[in-house]
Formats: structure tokens, sequence, C-alpha cells
């Protein structure tokens, strides 16, 4: 059997953006340094006016879908843990409105992680039911929906 890995490049945008630019291909926990590759972009993005952060966030979710469906396609494996763009585009989703500070970033990340990981329900259902692209992304989506949530509660009572 051919290792998935083999079919990347990192030469190919696609791979490229799927990966988390190469940091989906780390030996030991891909997801979490995948997320942890998506804070500089995130320290980025905030900078920008907040319509634009949000607009570039659901421009990352939905161009996902086809990033980690073609990656996907070209490695043989339905969401294959290199793939990280998922973990981007849900990191950028539970750090909208987050107050600024790295403990926040911290926060975030903390919540994200536990939620990707976890995976309660309907992560776990998005997981397992939705497949393809969109189903790559729908969980980590849904993960980012459930951390924001959370992160806005606490930055409400002690940011």
């Amino acid at each position: 059997m051919t290792n998935p890995l083999s079919a990347i490049s990192l030469k190919n945008p696609w791979h490229l953006l799927a990966t988390g630019f190469g940091s989906g291909l780390s030996p030991i926990i891909p997801g979490t340094m995948g997320t942890l590759a998506s804070i500089p972009f995130y320290l980025l993005l905030v900078q920008l006016p907040f319509p634009i952060y949000v607009i570039l966030v659901v421009v990352s979710c939905i161009i996902g879908i086809k990033i980690c469906q073609v990656t996907s396609d070209d490695m043989g494996v339905h969401d294959h843990g290199s793939i990280v763009w998922d973990e981007f585009a849900g990191y950028f989703i539970t750090m909208i409105a987050a107050p600024a500070g790295w403990v926040w970033i911290v926060i975030g990340f903390a919540l994200f992680r536990l939620f990707d990981i976890l995976k309660p329900w309907p992560i776990k259902w998005a997981d397992q039911k939705v497949h393809g692209g969109l189903g790559i992304m729908l969980d980590d989506i849904l993960a980012g929906f459930i951390s924001l949530a959370i992160l806005q509660v606490l930055a409400y009572f002690f940011a």
C-alpha cells in the first residue's frame, strides 16, 4: 500500500494550503501543529477591520471545502491527519471578536483543540455523517463556533 503522504507536494498550492503550509506534515499531533501554525495568520487577519476579518473567515471556510477535497482525493484518503486547513478555519472562527492579548489567543487555542479532539455532538455527528471536503471542514467549523461561544462568555465575564 502506498503512503498517502507520498501524494503530497508542497509545490501544489492546494496541498500547500491543505497541509497548513506544511504544518500538518508533523509526525506528531498534526492537528495541533496546524492550529499553532494558524496563529501568525490570525495575528495578521485581526489587524483588518472586523467586517473584512469575518468575510475572510467565511471565504477560508468556503474555499477550504475545495482545498480539502482536492487534497483528500489526491491522497486517496478521507480527512488524512496532514490536512489541517480545517483547523485554520476553525481557529479563525473561534477568534472572531476575541479580546486582544495572548491570554485570549491561548484560551481560544485550548477551547478549539478541546472541542476538535473530543468531538461532542453535533461535531461528532458531522465528522461521521458528512463526507468529502464539506465533511472535512464541517466538524472544525462547528468546533470553532462552539469555542467562539464559550470564548465570548468568558470574555464577557473576565475581559
